[in-house]
């Protein structure tokens, strides 16, 4: 799974030119320990067919629920089974979108004591995106209505594989335009994109522990340990 993310490095110009955005806010927040719930910054394409940044509130809604209670469960999508389950065979056709990201967490276990939390990224560094799913929902207690998304994951590679079982999808920066294309690209045509991302691209490496605290922010959480 994907439980926790980063974005420590979102400067405008950089996020503009990986998801081709023509116009993105100058006050965009570093964030350094993401956790399921929060507002987070996605990337969808607009029906006027541009990109456009979006935030939305990590863990899915389905636009059926009676209530959110389920959201939290729903932070992460199976790419093997997205076409069946109802929660997301709808949005894999008509609401996709990128996570805009530059890292994540993930756990290692070890032979004795607590696990090690890692933090992975590209070995280049730099933005890229999760591939993602959203869901329009509307709260019947109050009309509110709530933008919601969760991440794809896939089996990991073999860096991942020996951290844990699952990894997020990172989509290819060259596949960016086909996943965000609703109006003319199916799911279906979709599915093999969500593999893998190469082993020998990303890089992973110890942290401090204090990472486990989902009310902690701060640039010393990806500093290797």
């Amino acid at each position: 799974m994907c439980g926790r993310f980063t974005v420590s490095n979102i400067d405008p110009a950089a996020v503009s030119a990986t998801f081709d955005i023509p116009n993105v806010p100058g006050d965009l927040p570093a964030r350094y320990n993401v956790a399921p719930t929060q507002p987070i910054f996605t990337v969808v394409n607009t029906a006027e067919g541009a990109n456009a940044l979006q935030v939305m509130f990590w863990g899915l809604i389905p636009s059926w629920a009676k209530d959110a209670s389920g959201a939290s469960k729903l932070i992460n999508a199976r790419s093997e089974t997205l076409a069946e389950k109802p929660s997301f065979r709808t949005a894999l056709n008509k609401r996709r979108c990128l996570i805009v990201a530059d890292g994540f967490y993930e756990w290692r276990k070890e032979d004795e004591g607590p696990k090690t939390p890692m933090h992975i990224r590209l070995k280049a560094g730099g933005l890229f995106g999760f591939a993602g799913l959203y869901e329009r929902w509307t709260d019947p207690a109050d009309g509110e209505p709530r933008t919601t998304c969760t991440i794809i994951t896939t089996q990991p590679n073999e860096l991942m594989a020996s951290i844990h079982n699952r990894m997020p999808v990172i989509m290819p920066p060259q596949y960016y335009a086909d996943w965000l294309d609703y109006k003319h690209v199916t799911g279906a045509d979709l599915l093999p994109l969500l593999a893998p991302y190469p082993a020998d691209l990303m890089t992973a490496y110890p942290v401090s522990r204090a990472v486990n605290n989902a009310g902690y922010e701060n640039e010393s959480l990806i500093q290797p340990v």
